[in-house]
């Protein structure tokens, strides 16, 4: 009778040891599945935290970079060039209009360029030389908006899809009173590119 007592408590301690297995098991597993939660809770925070700087909403990097073209105001000179020709010189205006929404840029070469804020995009109609008005939108802006490249949108006053016309821009920020412009210009499907260096007139 005292071997089977001893018998089933030894039965009865298995038991509870195998419970307390169990039990440790499952919650080691929930430890282990609460710790990858917080890890991963701890990641989005982060990653979260940091979308703002390394991808920068398109509104935020348009304001940014109207407010670099406002800031140009003033007087400007410097030379023009398109690729394999000598540079000639150039002078330019900037001034801001339409009570603070827009910016003009006049070229002595007989070119403009308004610049304006349409909700999130950044746009400019270019009035060219050859008597066309395209008109671009931002699609890329540099770090710090430190340079802004345009994307042909449409066009007005294109008499035939061969006829020069401009088909791209960008702006490059080089320093508070230096700036490059570089208009791409298209033509029976060739393109050329006329660089415009200015320097604040002093």
């Amino acid at each position: 009778m005292t071997d089977e007592i001893r018998a089933n408590d030894r039965a009865s301690r298995a038991s509870e040891s195998g419970v307390a297995i169990h039990r440790f098991a499952k919650t080691s597993l929930a430890g282990k599945a609460r710790l990858m939660a917080r890890k991963a809770f701890c990641l989005l925070l982060i990653c979260t935290g940091l979308a703002g700087p390394l991808f920068p909403r398109t509104q935020e990097s348009a304001a940014g970079g109207f407010d670099k073209l406002r800031a140009l105001g003033g007087d400007w000179e410097g030379t023009v060039a398109w690729t394999g020709k000598p540079a000639s010189k150039v002078s330019a205006h900037y001034y801001v209009t339409g009570n603070g929404s827009a910016v003009v840029e006049d070229l002595s070469n007989g070119m403009t360029s308004v610049y304006h804020l349409d909700g999130a995009d950044l746009r400019v109609t270019h009035y060219c030389a050859a008597q066309n008005q395209p008109r671009l939108k931002a699609t890329s802006f540099g770090t710090d908006n430190s340079d802004i490249r345009f994307s042909f949108v449409d066009i007005t006053n294109l008499r035939s899809p061969s006829d020069g016309h401009v088909s791209g821009l960008e702006i490059r920020f080089l320093e508070s009173d230096h700036i490059n412009i570089t208009f791409q210009f298209t033509s029976n499907g060739k393109d050329a590119f006329e660089l415009v260096d200015l320097r604040r007139k002093k």
